[in-house]
């Protein structure tokens, strides 16, 4: 059995290319990790921050050369669990679906509904079976430090935008954009805002028991809306440059609110009770390449 998580945080942050740049880390290195899951988005970026570890990701790899579809998300995860993360703050661009989350704005994501398809969603499959809840896709203690944290750091920075705590978060295929009658029709389902990226980064983070929370930054309007322009690629790049330097000061407040001991969090056990197959029918090679996203359970 791998030893349970210590009291030291140690956060992940999956985000664009630019992020970790702009925040002054201690001791900050790049390191290539390879995954048994195929090759993640890049090298990580690690050092401290605040006092705590803190290891950095971009997403689409450097220069957004890779699509929303053809993100390796299980070796993202898996790369990060090797890592020694402790918790996910994953950072994103999304699209508004209500007329109170306006361009601009962050929502710290509580709910998920996926429309995305193809994507390879489970570290698990034949020869290890295993089932997670995502009832509660997000962890809340993670979620409130999030939203905290982009309250400080905008009005420190003497922004007006707002931080909802809460919405759902319909994610998309892509890569492209929304059809005027796809985006009235995520709105009917109750879908708060829309994205690309954050299905099944969020079902993969929970099967390796990493807390996961998403603050994402509201950059259009999507297609519901008559009266505003339909969403072209480089409005949402002036919307994220523009909001580049809010969302580098809210990952450093965030780090400096992480309490000085990291309590433990049920989901650091949330496989305790999700495998299914019996020891005895178990693939040898499904288990090896297991090793950092369940070692704790399967030993």
């Amino acid at each position: 059995m791998r030893a349970e998580k210590s009291g030291t945080w140690h956060i992940g942050v999956i985000g664009g290319s630019g992020l970790a740049g702009g925040i002054e880390l201690e001791d900050a290195q790049e390191i290539e990790v390879s995954s048994p899951f195929g090759e993640a988005s890049g090298p990580v970026t690690t050092g401290t921050l605040a006092g705590h570890r803190f290891t950095f990701l971009a997403r689409h790899g450097a220069g957004h050369r890779i699509p929303p579809g053809k993100i390796n998300y299980r070796a993202n995860i898996d790369v990060l669990k090797r890592c020694g993360v402790t918790d996910i703050l994953s950072v994103s661009a999304i699209g508004s679906l209500r007329e109170q989350l306006a361009p601009g704005d962050f929502v710290a994501v509580d709910q998920f509904i996926d429309r995305t398809k193809g994507r390879e969603r489970s570290f698990f499959g034949s020869g290890m079976v295993a089932h997670v809840s995502m009832a509660d896709p997000v962890c809340p203690r993670l979620a409130e430090l999030a939203a905290e944290a982009a309250v400080k750091a905008g009005e420190a920075g003497g922004r007006s935008n707002s931080v909802h705590r809460g919405g759902c978060y319909l994610a998309m295929e892509g890569p492209q954009f929304s059809t005027r009658a796809e985006s009235r029709l995520y709105r009917q389902w109750g879908a708060d805002v829309i994205g690309m990226t954050a299905m099944p980064e969020a079902c993969l983070a929970r099967e390796a028991e990493l807390p996961y929370a998403l603050l994402a930054m509201v950059t259009d309007w999507d297609s519901w809306c008559e009266e505003a322009a339909a969403v072209e690629a480089s409005s949402v790049m002036e919307v994220m440059h523009a909001n580049a330097a809010w969302a580098r000061e809210t990952v450093r407040v965030f780090s400096e609110l992480l309490p000085a001991r990291r309590e433990p969090n049920p989901i650091d056990h949330v496989l305790d009770h999700a495998m299914m197959t019996a020891p005895s029918a178990r693939d040898p090679r499904l288990l090896a390449m297991l090793d950092a996203v369940a070692g704790r359970v399967l030993g």
